[in-house]
């Protein structure tokens, strides 16, 4: 009996749609970010050099990428709330799950051989809390943004008044 509640949790926790991801893909992962109050998504694009566990709830995707000559892995649970979405950017030929030679590869060595595909098809996966989610991210910042500027247009409505009230007496005392 526990067995079966443990796995309806996991269950409950699973993405409904994901993207399939494989080994040798390049994928562009949108990740939420959250810094102090604010949220914001940052992309990370790299190659997949390890998929691991794919048909349960924690399955990963370790993704590879070079930032100013230095080699960057992040590994993404893919059922994770704060993975928005993985696109697929590039699909390439591999016959191993675990590219873990890419690491000792720089250059042209670290080349793969790119297939053709469908990519609109494989990305057209519609997930309406995840597009809930970031239109009410787009909505918080779009009311945040008119907050500060309504704030700035006070300040800058009592600065003029107080520009004038300076003029004003510097008028009288001439």
């Amino acid at each position: 009996m526990s067995f079966e509640l443990i796995k309806k949790v996991n269950e409950a926790q699973k993405k409904n749609n994901v993207v399939d991801s494989r080994s040798g893909d390049t994928v562009r992962v949108y990740q939420k970010i959250k810094e102090g109050s604010k949220e914001r998504i940052q992309i990370f694009e790299g190659v997949v050099i390890r998929t691991d566990r794919r048909n349960s709830h924690t399955s990963r995707i370790t993704v590879r990428k070079i930032a100013s000559g230095v080699g960057v892995e992040k590994s993404f649970l893919i059922h994770s709330p704060l993975v928005e979405k993985i696109e697929i950017v590039r699909r390439s030929k591999v016959r191993r799950n675990f590219l873990s030679f890419l690491r000792d590869r720089s250059g042209k060595g670290a080349r793969l051989k790119n297939l053709n595909f469908d990519r609109e098809s494989v990305n057209d996966i519609h997930d309406e809390a995840a597009e809930a989610e970031e239109h009410r991210l787009k909505e918080q910042a779009h009311l945040d943004a008119e907050a500060k500027k309504a704030e700035k247009a006070v300040e800058e409505a009592k600065l003029e008044a107080l520009q004038a009230e300076v003029e004003a007496r510097h008028q009288e005392q001439q």
